[in-house]
């Protein structure tokens, strides 16, 4: 077991980013709960604390915003008011820095969760009390089980931990996480950080998470969604049509999307409506790309009519980090000053800048008559709203006793292990070769660059996971294993490795090959060339299966596809599993299913596509549906009908399955003025009785969901 807390070699494989081009200032020792917390979490301070306001000299019953029998929109509007114009602004950027003369604690607004609290962003750090989080699967590893059970449940666990944390001064309230951008393109480096390319499953990924993340047990009833307590505050992002970081040159930062209504209706922006509408989400974040032309931080029609008007957000609009600086010096946007670019910002909806372009400039604006000052009040209202509804002012009595031992738990650790269970899926099985039998495979070879993983598992927007099981860690549990690299990392430009591994294929029981792709290959700021393995990985794989003794399983690492024709092909190879990244459990998880102990019943939630389709198009065009006549193929299995390496949903079970779709004797009206969408939906059961033999799923045309016997799903 490879046990890491403060791991400096763990540390410099993080990929630090949520997009910011400039080093932020760290988090000031003023911030309310890094300097006031106790060691156990038992008595962490509050902002309308009476002690608190005593120690600054200052009486909290004189402040009307402390006043509990207020609505939290009365008190917001009372602690805006009392500010000062320069006080305002100053609270305006992702370090808001509190108005000592009110009692008004700082607070950094900028944390992370998207597979587990991280510390990436500086409202959250780790230390000797606080080594680390449990870190779970990335989200396409999840998202591929199409469990919204687990999904939820693993929201409601990450946020016990960002509590705990948050009491012992080592973590804020408001968390920039999920991300829930619809995978267009197979080549896109952040396909790891999302649930895949259906608009519909990504949405309910993000309700089922947010959820999780925000709900507080015990206020379903609540009629006014404004007073609505939140356990942490969750964001949806990047909004919207954000997929292409850098690719051939074109960058994020530049990237324009041009995009149809009709995509941008049924793709694009529908996971964000289901996120806001069904999710209850507290805060959306705008991307720096532009939409036909827009920055979306500045597309009024973007936020103030859609997340607002149509869709009636209860929270707050943020920037990705920089995205004002963006518009000025990347898109040079109607050659914008920087005070144009705040001032139409500000009128177009958006209230919170990760970065310091409206603390440095809003002022200006304001005297210049750019924007006026209600435009603050009403950002500053949305802001201080949701810091109530986190008790960052009055505190939540049933999150007091969170501590130490609420993070890393020993169930939070098995909920790791069970989600990259749920998330593997089983490509190819010949012959019933899996599982193994411990009673037949003593030995085994375990070759290739992921056979010892460790950072490559945890993916990024991570923290400093609880522990590490690598691969080699879960295997040498069942068998006896004989390790050879095959290739020193997933570059595999030096042969030299190969004849190592395949001495060790000739004399075990089985072979079980680890390869793929990690971050140095897809990743934010890092699209992807093409859809092969790098390197002699190839190679590797097809001399090793050639001469081992035993049956041959490839387990793929990855998040976007990987075009592995030759080894569906090869009959050497018996089985095939891809893992995504697992998480901090995934040596044990994929030693679970290898052996038996778990049956793998997850499904692909993207397209594998063959390594030419991209050629037939550049990863910067938008347009979704196929265009015979320009012999552009389409996106998505929605609107692509080539051949695959795999297509979307796909997955084998060592039980075997029929399905059968049945035609509703129901009706359904539907309002055409009104745009809908079908849920609930249920197909009819799998029957694992029948003497069929073990079959691969059927996809319809468009997937609606699953039902299976064997566990909740979608």
């Amino acid at each position: 077991m490879a046990k890491i807390f403060c791991s400096l070699i763990f540390l410099c494989c993080l990929v630090l980013s949520t997009g910011a081009r400039v080093n932020h200032r760290i988090l000031s020792s003023s911030t309310l709960g890094h300097d006031d917390a106790t060691p156990t979490g038992s008595n962490f301070t509050f902002v309308c604390d009476p002690a608190r306001y005593s120690s600054l000299g200052l009486e909290a019953s004189n402040f009307a915003f402390c006043d509990t029998s207020l609505s939290y929109e009365v008190r917001a509007m009372d602690l805006v008011n009392q500010m000062t114009l320069t006080e305002k602004v100053h609270q305006l950027g992702n370090k808001a820095y509190g108005v000592p003369r009110l009692g008004l604690a700082a607070y950094e607004w900028w944390s992370e969760a998207l597979h587990g609290v991280s510390n990436v962003g500086p409202g959250t750090f780790f230390d000797d009390l606080i080594p680390g989080s449990t870190s779970f699967p990335t989200v396409i590893t999840t998202a591929a089980a199409f469990n919204e059970s687990l999904w939820k449940v693993i929201g409601q666990a990450v946020s016990t931990e960002a509590r705990a944390m948050y009491n012992l001064g080592r973590a804020g309230l408001t968390y920039w996480s999920p991300n829930i951008n619809v995978v267009r393109d197979p080549r896109w480096g952040r396909a790891i950080e999302t649930p895949g390319e259906d608009p519909y499953v990504v949405g309910r990924y993000a309700v089922n998470y947010v959820r999780g993340l925000q709900d507080v047990e015990g206020s379903e009833n609540y009629t006014d969604p404004n007073s609505r307590p939140l356990k942490v505050s969750s964001c949806c992002k990047h909004y919207a049509a954000y997929d292409v970081d850098n690719w051939k040159g074109v960058e994020r930062y530049t990237f324009d999307a041009r995009v149809s209504e009709q995509d941008m209706v049924e793709t694009f922006l529908r996971p964000f409506e289901m996120c806001v509408k069904d999710g209850d989400v507290s805060s959306i974040m705008c991307s720096y790309n532009r939409v036909n032309g827009i920055p979306t931080c500045a597309d009024p029609k973007l936020l103030n009519q859609t997340i607002r008007g149509d869709w009636d957000l209860h929270g707050y609009i943020v920037s990705d980090c920089d995205s004002l600086q963006v518009m000025v010096d990347d898109h040079k946007w109607l050659g914008d000053t920087k005070e144009d670019a705040v001032a139409q910002t500000l009128k177009a909806g958006l209230d919170l800048d990760c970065g310091d372009y409206y603390t440095d400039n809003v002022e200006a604006a304001v005297r210049q008559g750019k924007v006026r000052e209600a435009d603050i009040d009403k950002s500053l209202n949305f802001l201080y709203v949701v810091l109530m509804r986190l008790g960052f002012f009055d505190g939540i009595p049933q999150y007091n006793s969170f501590g130490k031992n609420d993070v890393c738990s020993k169930q939070n650790i098995e909920l790791a292990t069970e989600a990259a269970r749920e998330g593997t899926v089983l490509l190819k099985n010949e012959n019933n070769s899996l599982p193994f039998s411990i009673d037949k495979v003593k030995t085994l070879a375990v070759v290739g660059p992921h056979s010892n993983a460790t950072s490559a598992m945890i993916g990024n927007y991570a923290g400093i996971p609880c522990q590490i099981i690598t691969p080699i860690d879960g295997l040498s549990k069942f068998a006896k294993v004989d390790y050879q690299m095959g290739c020193s990392d997933v570059a595999c430009k030096n042969e030299s490795f190969i004849f190592p591994a395949m001495e060790a294929a000739k004399k075990a029981d089985a072979t079980i090959i680890f390869a793929g792709i990690d971050l140095s290959v897809e990743a934010e700021s890092l699209d992807r060339d093409d859809l092969l393995l790098p390197g002699y990985q190839t190679q590797l794989i097809n001399q090793v299966a050639s001469v081992a003794n035993g049956p041959v399983v490839l387990v793929l690492m990855s998040a976007g596809g990987v075009d592995i024709s030759f080894a569906k092909r090869n009959e050497n190879i018996k089985s095939i599993l891809w893992v995504g990244y697992p998480g901090e459990e995934g040596g044990n998880a994929i030693a679970d299913v290898i052996f038996g102990k778990y049956n793998p019943g997850g499904r692909l939630p993207l397209t594998w596509h063959e390594a030419d389709y991209v050629d037939m198009l550049p990863m910067t065009s938008m347009p979704l549906r196929p265009i015979d006549s320009l012999g552009y193929p389409g996106r998505t299995y929605k609107f692509f009908n080539g051949s695959t390496v795999y297509p979307f949903g796909y997955g084998l079970s060592y039980t075997q399955f029929t399905y059968n779709l049945t035609s509703s004797t129901r009706s359904l009206d539907i309002k055409l003025e009104k745009y809908q969408y079908c849920h609930d939906l249920g197909y009819k059961m799998a029957r694992s009785n029948l003497p069929a033999p073990r079959s691969e799923l059927i996809i319809p045309s468009i997937m609606i969901g699953l039902n299976s016997k064997l566990r909740s799903r979608m």
